[in-house]
């Protein structure tokens, strides 16, 4: 199986491959899902609806894009289905936040979390 994989690799299809926009393209996309990736991270409050609905509902087109392309790009096919989930996954916290009751929890916590860090630094300040 290795043996195949050098042998394809030392190819000129290989080469033709890696020299074409069929990789490039998807390798240079790979920004999309990372920064959403990234931004799971943040707070929901920052997290914009209709941009979010509409970095999904992009990926969800070029995933079948990639797909249905002859040959198919899996690659990009990939870049857009991880994107896509980011997307989706984002859009849920979103709607969880402003139309769930998310921002009403969040803001009920926040004096214990406060007091909780006050604690923290009081212990570390003290050492």
């Amino acid at each position: 199986m290795a043996s195949k994989v050098v042998q394809w690799l030392q190819s000129p299809a290989a080469r033709e491959y890696f020299f074409s926009t069929h990789f490039w393209g998807p390798v240079a996309n790979w920004g999309l899902p990372l920064a959403a990736i990234a931004d799971l991270n943040k707070t929901e409050d920052v997290i914009s609806g209709p941009m979010t609905t509409a970095l999904a509902s992009y990926s969800l087109v070029f995933m079948r894009f990639a797909w249905r392309v002859q040959p198919r790009n899996y690659l990009l096919f990939a870049c857009h289905a991880t994107n896509a989930t980011a997307q989706l996954i984002q859009g849920g916290r979103f709607v969880n936040y402003w139309y769930l009751g998310g921002q009403d929890k969040e803001q009920s916590s926040k004096p214990v979390a406060q007091e909780v860090v006050d604690t923290a630094k009081t212990v570390v300040a003290s050492k």
